[in-house]
């Protein structure tokens, strides 16, 4: 049996505006949703690209490297003291680096960095990769809300004269404001030698 022409063209009209639909709505929300995250995404880099960090709060500055020989400790505190570093402490931190997002961005004057608490800032990370790369966050004040942080990421001003401004979680600052003890590797986790006067065992 044959199909009528009239019926043929209408199931290729179907079929095309169909994959329009497909192609314009579906896939094209999907794509915009992956470039709204990929905007939303605070920096771009893998936990093991990062060689170092320093973290600026207005009681310390510290100092930390990734440990080239071993993953035990995985970081070691170079400044103010050096020892191993808390791995736990240091993993919050680069967990929020790698996978933190911004809430919203604002692009304001440079003269009103002052109005966010980034023109004399809470804390600032500089962030060193192992390709001699650099990445820099600066943590301003809490929002009205008191439930994000504002912070400047990587912000050279704009031809306009602006910055952008970025809302980040508040566990930004949690994560830096820290004891200088707090960095250290816990007592438990540190080898202690043994005496050397401990008598031999006996057979």
């Amino acid at each position: 049996m044959t199909i009528p022409k009239t019926t043929l063209i209408l199931i290729l009209l179907a079929l095309g505006l169909g994959a329009f639909v497909y192609f314009h709505e579906i896939k094209g929300a999907t794509q915009q949703q992956e470039v709204k995250e990929k905007q939303q995404q605070i920096f771009t880099f893998a936990e093991d690209d990062v060689q170092s960090l320093t973290v600026k709060t207005k009681n310390s500055t510290v100092v930390l490297e990734r440990n080239p020989q071993s993953n035990n400790p995985k970081w070691f505190l170079k400044s103010p003291i050096s020892e191993p570093a808390n791995d736990a402490i240091v993993a919050y931190l680069m967990d929020l680096l790698v996978k933190g997002k911004s809430d919203s961005t604002v692009s304001i004057p440079a003269n009103q960095l002052a109005e966010f608490g980034l023109a004399q800032p809470n804390a600032t990370i500089d962030i060193k990769l192992k390709n001699q790369k650099a990445h820099q966050l600066i943590l301003g004040k809490s929002d009205f809300n008191n439930r994000f942080v504002y912070a400047q990421a990587n912000s050279p001003t704009q031809p306009n004269g602006n910055i952008n401004v970025l809302l980040v979680s508040k566990d930004f600052a949690n994560a830096v404001n820290r004891e200088i003890s707090e960095w250290q590797q816990p007592i438990d986790n540190k080898s202690t030698p043994l005496p050397s006067n401990l008598p031999l065992p006996t057979p």
